[in-house]
Formats: structure tokens, C-alpha cells, sequence
């Protein structure tokens, strides 16, 4: 049981009307900033992580900063 576009455009046009389009607007931009905020954080994360690729010969692992 889902939702057909005829559905989904009617829920549309009745939130267009009760919040205005304006308003609309100002919550999709802030909702993409705070995504884009998300995203720009975890792959700066993922940037500072070591890198493990190796180990050493007491079988830990070697870091890539090690190498």
C-alpha cells in the first residue's frame, strides 16, 4: 500500500497552502544546508582517519602514518 503521484500532488498542493511557497523555500534551503553541512562533515572525518593496510610482524595492524 503506497502512495500514487495523484496522491502525493494533492498532499503537495495542501502543504503549499497552509505554509506558502515562500516559507517552503526557506525550509528546503535551510534542509540542504544542514544535508550539505552533514556530508562536508563525515568526509572530513573520513580524512582524518589512518589508513590500516599493513601489519607488522606481531600481526597489529600498521598504521599508514607508520610506514
Amino acid at each position: 500500500m503506497g502512495f500514487g503521484w495523484q496522491e502525493l500532488l494533492i498532499i503537495l498542493v495542501i502543504v503549499a497552502l497552509i505554509f506558502g511557497t515562500k516559507k517552503l523555500r526557506n525550509i528546503g534551503s535551510d534542509l540542504g544546508g544542514a544535508v550539505k553541512g552533514f556530508k562536508d562533515s563525515v568526509s572530513d572525518a573520513k580524512a582524518d582517519d589512518p589508513v590500516i593496510t599493513e601489519s607488522t610482524d606481531d600481526g597489529n595492524p600498521l598504521k599508514e602514518s607508520e610506514k
